[in-house]
């Protein structure tokens, strides 16, 4: 699916451009997860594992604009991506098709900035648009501060999520579900 471009200003006074990503953006997008992954231990891979082609991230984001019931959004400062939010299907079954899934990842520089505020909630607006009737998303518990942000949007913790991640030196880090009614 796609979005209607969005024109947002950060709290700094930039004018970043929220937009549906094209394919055109594969390589800028693997880019982008590889850097956002490495700058941060609350995303769920490592940027080594980042291993797509170019031409794989092609076809991931063709089917995202050619599934009615997904979507993504990629925040754009003059043609560079600082970050992505996704919403997707939380599973394939018609007794889970009100469940929606969220995920974003941001370039450190723009943390506390707005954008990740308006990208979710550019995606809890679009949601309800597509049927769903529920968001939910996984956080790692030590990340107060997108812990902080979901909430400020309505999202409610439901559950906990012992050893979601394990990082390289044997540390586990716990996770919290949250869910939101739309």
């Amino acid at each position: 699916m796609r979005f209607a471009p969005r024109s947002f200003t950060d709290r700094a006074g930039r004018a970043v451009l929220l937009r549906t990503p094209e394919p055109a953006d594969a390589a800028a997008l693997l880019d982008c997860l590889k850097r956002t992954s490495g700058e941060t231990p609350y995303l769920l891979r490592d940027p080594e594992e980042i291993t797509l082609t170019v031409a794989q991230e092609e076809a991931f984001l063709q089917n995202m604009l050619d599934d009615p019931r997904c979507g993504m959004l990629v925040a754009d400062l003059d043609g560079q991506i600082l970050g992505s939010a996704s919403l997707s299907m939380a599973g394939p079954c018609r007794r889970m098709a009100h469940r929606c899934d969220l995920a974003i990842a941001l370039y450190r520089d723009f943390w506390g900035q707005g954008l990740g505020r308006a990208m979710m909630q550019t995606l809890l607006d679009t949601a309800p648009t597509l049927g769903y009737t529920q968001a939910e998303l996984q956080v790692v518990c030590d990340n107060h501060t997108a812990i902080g942000l979901y909430k400020k949007l309505g999202f409610a913790e439901c559950g906990h999520l012992p050893g979601y991640l394990r990082y390289p030196d044997g540390r586990l880090a716990n996770a919290l579900w949250m869910v939101r009614p739309l």
